[in-house]
């Protein structure tokens, strides 16, 4: 499991997070609001009803260093004027919704891909001194438009650290699975059927299997590897699995399941370090580092990590860590409305 032992200092630091009013943004600022002082945390992002109601929020009302940025990471422009300054970017905006992504595949190529050459070249602009990507399980080996776009991101972010020299920009993302309790994540869904009297849970396979992390864990997870980034590595936390139909058992036990078929651009198990990736994967005791397969890589605060086996894959359905029943109701219980 992820144990997070070191975080970087955020005292007296600007940091911006593009897509800061989602259910990460919101999570991340309160975390760095309570644990450091910075001199700007500025919230990136182009929904001003999000926006408005978290100014007034408790953990951010009166906030003196708190700096609220309506835009797009489709406008270039608009990030190049909202980077000034900033030490830090957090890139969490997109468009994450499988489906939709399906549906709709140029405002997904416009905000997951095109959005992150904006970041890029709006970091190297303006001196940003290190740029953390949020990425998903999905972008591995994708087999959905979500996955393929955020995949291209991506790279497109390993690859920038060849056009910011060896003092600019550092550009690294990080990787991980299903945020519990998220907005549009499962549990909130299921706990909402239940709210409304439904009869059955729908699963749309029971082989399904997840990757699974907390808001919190993930939070912390990007604080540590802000620490830790060189630049180009991808970063995966050892986080636990669990069956789909096992969540909604513990969630409704008294309710039957209905198989509903997967949907458009699901897979029966997630990935998040594909077989072709484990030449270039280290280990450490809390998560896995891809590194960047390119000349300038040195990764020399890495050279007495193990490597992974060669034909190592690190997926949900072969996962050494399970959640259970019991585990799942916990952290159910302890997480904190959206």
């Amino acid at each position: 499991m992820v144990n997070n032992s070191g975080s970087v200092d955020l005292n007296g630091r600007n940091i911006l997070v593009t897509g800061g009013s989602g259910s990460f943004g919101k999570h991340f600022a309160r975390t760095v609001l309570e644990r450091f002082k910075p001199r700007k945390l500025i919230i990136f992002s182009r929904d001003e009803m999000k926006q408005f109601e978290m100014q007034y929020h408790p953990a951010f009302e009166g906030q003196g260093c708190m700096r609220f940025f309506i835009g797009d990471v489709r406008d270039r422009d608009r990030l190049e004027r909202a980077f000034r300054e900033v030490d830090y970017v957090i890139h969490a905006a997109a468009l994450k919704q499988v489906p939709t992504a399906e549906y709709n595949p140029f405002e997904c190529i416009h905000t997951n891909v095109l959005g992150a050459e904006n970041v890029v070249q709006a970091a190297l602009r303006t001196g940003v001194k290190k740029v953390l990507a949020l990425s998903t399980d999905k972008a591995a080996n994708p087999v959905n438009l979500y996955g393929a776009s955020k995949l291209a991101s991506d790279k497109i972010f390993v690859a920038a650290n060849h056009l910011s020299g060896t003092d600019g920009a550092r550009f690294s993302v990080v990787r991980y699975g299903n945020v519990m309790g998220s907005r549009g994540s499962v549990i909130p869904y299921f706990r909402k059927l239940l709210a409304q009297g439904a009869d059955a849970l729908p699963i749309t396979d029971p082989r399904m299997t997840r990757f699974w992390i907390t808001l919190q864990q993930g939070v912390d997870f990007v604080l540590s590897c802000l620490d830790l980034m060189q630049g180009g590595e991808i970063f995966v936390p050892k986080i636990p699995s669990m069956r789909v139909v096992d969540l909604a058992r513990a969630i409704a036990p008294h309710l039957p399941q209905k198989i509903i078929g997967i949907r458009p651009g699901e897979k029966l198990h997630e990935v998040m370090v594909p077989e072709d990736d484990a030449r270039n994967t280290l280990e450490m005791t809390d998560r896995y580092v891809i590194q960047p397969p390119f000349y300038w890589w040195s990764g020399e605060i890495y050279r007495s990590l193990p490597s992974v086996p060669e034909d190592f894959r690190y997926a949900s359905d072969t996962n050494p860590h399970w959640l259970g029943a019991k585990d799942l109701t916990r952290i159910i219980e302890a997480l904190e409305p959206d």
